[in-house]
């Protein structure tokens, strides 16, 4: 469902702002510029249901459609450059996977659409104005994430109800990461649960989250939205 949502609303951009375009120049190929904090191994998956939305709705990638993919690695100080990279491109829309590439995206152009997707919380951002008017030039999907903080905990409580200390895992540099600790903090209060916090800003800091998490007897581990962790996880996948 996400997937044909995203590619209604490239669709929509694309006869808003190329159809004029083509009409005066017959020859020119659409462009998307994509962008990711991660890499392209780690998010291929999405990267083929992307194309796939298209081709259903008759856009194949190098005959009538054109995508410019940027990848960070992993290096978010990298994003702010890829995205210059893509105006200087003249890209007709950027896509962008996650927060960190959405911001970069942003601070690079205000007339390009931005197309954004896994973003948490683009209210909170600052990305739009509010999710039935978001005004300026990004739209996109949202996972909603500082909303359903409070639920999963919830659901966490429910799968192991003797648990009276959750281990919150996270990473403090996540854009939306205090709105979502917000909601799982008031969740928290209204299940009696005490929550430890632990900070993952490095694939090093991964076993010692754990190491604190056994010592200070947490009874459950609530695993929040961290690119070192998704990458993390990608790269024993790939080692497997």
């Amino acid at each position: 469902m996400k997937k044909k949502i995203l590619v209604w609303i490239l669709l929509t951009f694309f006869v808003g702002n190329v159809s004029i375009a083509q009409a005066q120049q017959p020859q020119k190929v659409p462009r998307i510029g994509y962008l990711a904090t991660v890499s392209l191994s780690a998010i291929s998956h999405r990267i083929e249901a992307f194309r796939q939305g298209l081709r259903e709705l008759g856009y194949v990638e190098g005959k009538n459609i054109v995508i410019e993919y940027r990848y960070a690695e992993g290096k978010p100080d990298r994003l702010p450059g890829l995205a210059a990279e893509l105006v200087r491109l003249k890209v007709d829309i950027i896509v962008t996977a996650g927060s960190p590439a959405t911001r970069a995206a942003k601070e690079a152009t205000n007339t390009i659409p931005i197309v954004m997707t896994n973003e948490g919380d683009p209210v909170g951002t600052g990305f739009v104005a509010s999710f039935a008017r978001p005004g300026g030039n990004i739209t996109g999907l949202s996972t909603l994430a500082p909303e359903l903080g409070g639920k999963r905990l919830e659901i966490l409580k429910e799968v192991v109800p003797k648990a009276s200390r959750v281990a919150v895992i996270g990473g403090s540099t996540v854009p939306d990461y205090a709105q979502v600790l917000k909601e799982i903090e008031l969740a928290a209060g209204a299940l009696k649960v005490k929550l430890q916090y632990l900070d993952v800003l490095d694939p090093k800091d991964i076993e010692t989250a754990f190491q604190a998490a056994t010592k200070g007897r947490a009874g459950a581990v609530l695993v929040l939205q961290n690119p070192v962790l998704f990458l993390s996880e990608h790269s024993l996948q790939r080692s497997r």
